[in-house]
């Protein structure tokens, strides 16, 4: 069963239905038991950054959600809880994330013929190396919508394995995905991307089948 954390930010009830849609069981929770007791956990979210570190603090599901990091477990950020676990946003002033990634969150800089936020379809880049875009063409579209992108850096990570990247291109190229190990995160939405997206969905739900 796969744990889609519920700390009142995200689409949970798209995220809930696209993985009954693969055939995989999912629950929507706000307890620290449930999350702690899944074979995989997935942290969605949309909003600001501070007030989701807060509402996981507040809700007591931040500590479930240090341990689900620890690297036994597969776990999937999307969105916010992609930018979650880098180690600061510069989002109304610096605060501290989840720091499993080295790295900040950064808004947008100003382009000309660019909107903030950046909402939409967009090519992403993975070069053939990631295993939860597997069978997806390198270059295929996702849709996106966010005005903060994290810089993901190559350094020493808070779990073991090599991180590897897919890349974005809006007036600045960022990751728009990473994996590290058994830990997974999209700035994308999959659950709002179609084929593409629900092809993400079952190699993820084809990793948690593998990890029990």
């Amino acid at each position: 069963m796969i744990a889609i954390v519920d700390y009142g930010r995200g689409n949970l009830g798209s995220v809930e239905k696209a993985f009954v849609r693969v055939g995989t069981p999912a629950v929507v929770t706000q307890e620290a038991r449930v999350v702690d007791d899944a074979d995989a956990v997935v942290l969605p979210g949309d909003g600001a950054f501070h007030d989701a570190m807060a509402n996981l603090q507040q809700l007591g599901l931040l500590p479930a959600v240090r341990r689900a990091l620890d690297g036994r477990r597969p776990f999937l950020g999307i969105c916010l809880g992609y930018q979650l676990l880098f180690s600061t946003s510069e989002e109304f002033g610096e605060g501290r994330g989840l720091d499993v990634i080295p790295g900040p969150v950064r808004r947008f800089p100003p382009r000309p013929g660019l909107r903030v936020p950046h909402m939409g379809w967009n090519r992403v880049w993975h070069g053939g190396v990631m295993r939860l875009f597997d069978g997806v063409e390198d270059g295929t579209r996702f849709y996106f919508i966010h005005s903060y992108f994290p810089e993901a850096l190559v350094g020493d990570c808070a779990v073991p394995g090599a991180l590897r990247q897919a890349w974005c291109d809006y007036g600045v190229r960022f990751a728009a995905a990473v994996e590290i190990g058994r830990i997974y995160a999209t700035q994308f939405h999959p659950e709002k991307s179609q084929k593409t997206g629900i092809r993400l969905l079952e190699n993820f739900a084809a990793i948690v089948k593998e990890a029990r």
